[in-house]
């Protein structure tokens, strides 16, 4: 336990000034870590630096073995009269986190019982130990920051984790329901929505840079290497008009917003799920024309230093100029083909093989070449893919024919449309709305002759049936795979992508985003990526124990366990307050143990308060 100073500074009175705070050294995770203990003011009384070290020291022994062993070198009755003063006021104020060791035994009146102050602690507790073991903290002290800053910033991505909400509702959450300011030292009765506000903005002013040092963090941590990288995009949208936003735009939205702006958020992840890289682009981008800028940025990003990772990406992305552009930088790449073959045959060093899915349907396989192309390509049928394509052809064809009818109910009925131009542009019209399933119908308009139309004939073209191709499309690669299954597992990846974008969206509610400005904007959806990094981190490593839970699922099993204060009058009647936590349920335990965390992030605090409170008038 020591005496730390920190210098201040009043912007009214132009004075700076020292203010001193008892502390004390721990230990986590191999790391030494300062925690304060109370706060002693300027310390006037005292005159030199050697007096100050010595009310530490003389603090502690009390704390030790009471006020009643006198240090020979205190001396100074000033030295001791503050001693003791901030010795009850530790007391009286639970500053300190003594563990017991043996038995503590009272008399009291249990009709005084009283349990008070009950909040969630178990999901804030695992993700401030998954905070500490990406380091963080330490991260961030590299950078400059101070103590509460470091603080305040693990409070906001943690509560984002276990309570994505509005800055506004965050506070609420973190002063009124939960137990994250006992963790991580944040005085929470002076937090403000511009705290968290200016904190998401810091944070996001060190993106790069931070996510370079997380990156690096995890494949140190599980020793990863990043053979293989998925990319993806997904867009999150606007509740607001953002007339000045340079980023927000109108686009093709995945949630059909049309009615809102979006920005897109391009992910690049590693198969285990963590993120690597991320960006922001502006709503209206098309996904083809973001690769490139990925690409070019991903080498700061990632940890390979002898080899390039296999890119892994879908059909909207892998445009020829796209996989020429990766060709030419030397990544090795596994795509889906925009459009299927139509001129292929089998490869003749292969046999076709069949595999299930996750769900234990049938996966056929099959290596097939394409003349003067140097592209490996992989035939696949899924029949989980096949019947979904067999529903919705049939639902599409299904409406089509229904819009063929309607035109032709026009074309006889009394005022209706019957000149064959028209008659022609309302089949165009039909046809964009349903272009997967037109091409499969013959549809001749019939006319009497005088430029009047008088029926529709609407026939399935013969020998075309769209159900045939279903559940059929082709995988291109540069790599030279003899196994089938292992070049359809490396595409399969990409699931994994998809799960992350579903976190986010979900659990982490990323969108919609409610804020007006950009940097605010970008400020936002960061916060959401550094809690998934929490996130990741926990649910990788439960999954690496065989626990394939949720994030949703955890954070309800961890918030079974509550902090709460238990307060009783002993036969002096003297109050005796403990803080601490409840006993962890056996599933929250597993948990635990699972992870190789602490399960308690304190043992207990304990205080006992006179039947006079004689420091009530005592403001500091």
């Amino acid at each position: 336990m020591f005496i730390k100073p920190f210098s201040k500074y009043n912007s009214t009175t132009k004075e700076r000034y020292t203010i001193y705070r008892l502390c004390e050294s721990y230990r986590l995770n191999g790391q030494i870590r300062h925690r304060n203990i109370i706060g002693l003011g300027k310390l006037d009384e005292l005159a030199t630096d050697d007096q100050k070290k010595l009310l530490g020291k003389r603090i502690w022994e009390m704390i030790k073995h009471g006020p009643g062993l006198l240090l020979q070198e205190s001396g100074a009755p000033a030295l001791e009269k503050l001693a003791y003063h901030y010795y009850e006021q530790i007391k009286r104020k639970q500053r300190y986190d003594v563990k017991g060791n043996g038995a503590e035994w009272e008399t009291v009146n249990l009709v005084s019982m009283k349990n008070s102050d009950a909040r969630e602690i178990g999901a804030e507790w695992l993700c401030k130990q998954a905070f500490d073991q990406l380091g963080i903290d330490d991260f961030l002290q590299g950078e400059k920051w101070p103590e509460e800053k470091i603080s305040l910033a693990a409070t906001h991505i943690i509560s984002r984790a276990v309570y994505p909400a509005s800055e506004l509702k965050t506070v609420s959450f973190i002063k009124e329901n939960s137990a994250i300011s006992e963790i991580t030292g944040l005085e929470k009765n002076k937090l403000t929505k511009d705290q968290l506000y200016k904190i998401s903005h810091n944070l996001y002013t060190i993106k790069d840079k931070l996510e370079q040092h997380l990156s690096r963090r995890t494949n140190d941590l599980f020793e990863l290497e990043d053979k293989i990288i998925l990319y993806d995009l997904t867009n999150t949208y606007f509740e607001g008009r953002m007339k000045n936003s340079k980023l927000a735009k109108f686009g093709r939205s995945k949630e059909k917003r049309k009615d809102a702006k979006l920005v897109v958020l391009a992910a690049v992840i590693n198969q285990e799920g963590f993120l690597k890289h991320t960006n922001i682009f502006e709503g209206n981008m098309a996904d083809s024309k973001t690769l490139e800028t990925i690409i070019n940025s991903l080498g700061k990003q990632t940890s390979f230093a002898q080899h390039k990772p296999t890119v892994v990406m879908d059909a909207g992305i892998s445009t020829n100029d796209n996989l020429k552009m990766l060709k030419e930088k030397g990544y090795n790449y596994v795509c889906v083909t925009r459009s299927n073959l139509k001129e292929y045959h089998a490869d003749t060093t292969s046999n076709p093989v069949q595999i299930k899915d996750k769900r234990k349907q049938p996966i056929e396989l099959m290596k097939v070449r394409v003349d003067n192309d140097d592209h490996h390509y992989l035939w696949v049928k899924s029949q989980t893919k096949a019947l979904k394509e067999n529903s919705m052809n049939g639902l599409l064809s299904q409406r089509f024919e229904e819009g063929i009818q309607s035109i032709n109910e026009g074309i006889n009925k009394k005022g209706g449309t019957k000149k064959p131009s028209k008659v022609f542009e309302r089949l165009g019209r039909l046809k964009q709305k349903y272009p997967s399933v037109h091409k499969y119908y013959e549809i001749v308009v019939q006319d009497d002759g005088n430029g009047t139309a008088t029926a529709i004939r609407c026939e399935h073209k013969k020998g075309e049936d769209p159900d045939k191709k279903a559940g059929i499309y082709f995988l291109r690669t540069t790599l030279d795979e003899t196994q089938e299954s292992t070049l359809w597992s490396i595409y399969n990846i990409i699931r994994e992508i998809e799960s992350t974008f579903r976190v986010l969206k979900t659990d982490l509610d990323l969108r919609p985003i409610y804020h007006k400005t950009d940097k605010a904007s970008m400020a936002h959806l960061n916060l959401g990526l550094l809690a998934y990094w929490l996130v990741s981190t926990i649910r990788f490593q439960l999954k690496q124990k065989g626990l394939a839970h949720g994030w949703s699922e955890i954070v309800r099993i961890m918030n079974t366990q509550k902090c709460v204060s238990t307060s009783v009058e002993n036969i002096e009647h003297k109050v005796i307050t403990i803080r601490q936590c409840t006993e962890p349920t056996k599933n929250v335990k597993q948990i635990y143990q699972m992870l190789n965390y602490k399960s308690v992030p304190f043992y207990r605090k304990k205080s006992v308060v006179p039947p006079m409170d004689f420091f009530k008038n005592d403001s500091s």
